[in-house]
């Protein structure tokens, strides 16, 4: 079993994910992957109106809440920030992704690092300004100078793609581990799969599952997936089929294919978890829908009962529409 997932580039500060850009493979024949980024408020986020109205999905209150932090103190970049974030997502205002950039700008001026590590997403992809990669780039590194893991995770990838051919896995290797040691679940997967290769640092597969434990812990699914299959061959951990077996049917659950297709043939051979023919026929129909093929449980499937196959169809129609 092998892991074809590189890293992709971050995104939305407290949103779903900016997809990835064309990311250079870590793998020969890999995909890119789109990655999230996790909320980095203020200190007082807490206590704070304007944040907690954030949070709570009212954000009429949080907008006014900012602007009278702003009125108040010129310099709260912590709710410029929170303004940009609005106009980029539409939220209680019309999008607008220059207003977005603007508030975004005043903020990083500021010292806010979330607005700079936003400023730099928003350049490098040409949203209410100017697309630069270069400028993104002086962006990240000054964001990644006060330690925002997503920008020193998004540097690592950047390093990997502006350096083709001749691809500078050392150096990317030092952002990824600085994301990792900030507890950043993508970068440690990033790292793990350096680690596997021994691209720009020396092969270890006990650091590469070490690294692939902590990015599974993070809830990172490209993480889950290559940790289970390190279980579940004994790579860099110790053999554990049951554990492999829970990681990938929770995968499954994310719409993984690969995920769905080691949970069916666990589930059909009844290695690790208990052997569940209809459950596995439901993961891999899905996981051939997505495009991966297993002639071995083409033949299971073949081998179905009318009635398993009622149920198998149903169990796919309700997956789906959960």
């Amino acid at each position: 079993m092998k892991a074809r997932t590189p890293p992709g580039f971050r995104g939305f500060m407290m949103q779903a994910g900016l997809k990835a850009l064309g990311v250079a493979a870590l793998l020969a024949g890999a995909t890119p992957a789109g990655a999230r980024d996790r909320p980095q408020t203020a200190p007082d986020a807490a206590f704070d109106l304007a944040f907690g109205a954030y949070q709570r999905g009212y954000y009429g209150t949080a907008l006014a809440e900012a602007m009278k932090r702003i009125e108040a103190k010129d310099r709260d970049a912590a709710a410029m920030t929170l303004l940009g974030e609005l106009y980029a997502q539409g939220l209680a205002v019309r999008r607008d992704p220059t207003e977005a950039a603007r508030w975004y700008r005043l903020a990083s001026e500021r010292g806010d690092r979330q607005a700079t590590f936003r400023l730099a997403v928003a350049t490098l992809n040409g949203e209410g300004v100017d697309k630069s990669r270069e400028a993104a780039r002086r962006l990240f590194e000054k964001a990644a100078a006060q330690d925002h893991a997503g920008a020193l995770y998004n540097l690592g990838v950047m390093t990997l793609e502006d350096d083709v051919p001749a691809r500078d896995f050392t150096k990317a290797a030092g952002y990824f581990a600085r994301a990792a040691a900030l507890g950043d679940g993508d970068a440690a997967y990033a790292l793990g799969v350096l680690y596997r290769n021994g691209s720009g640092v020396e092969k270890d597969d006990v650091k590469a599952a070490r690294l692939m434990r902590q990015s599974a812990e993070t809830d990172t699914l490209s993480g889950q997936v290559e940790y289970a299959i390190m279980l579940f061959n004994g790579v860099g951990v110790p053999k554990d089929e049951a554990a492999a077996a829970r990681l990938f049917l929770k995968a499954a659950e994310r719409d993984n294919p690969v995920a769905q297709n080691r949970a069916a043939r666990i589930l059909a051979a009844g290695r690790g978890a208990p052997r569940n023919v209809v459950e596995a026929m439901k993961w891999h129909i899905l996981a051939s829908a997505a495009g991966i093929k297993d002639p071995w449980l083409d033949g299971e499937l073949a081998k179905l009962t009318p009635a398993e196959r009622a149920e198998v169809e149903a169990a796919v129609r309700r997956h789906v529409g959960h």
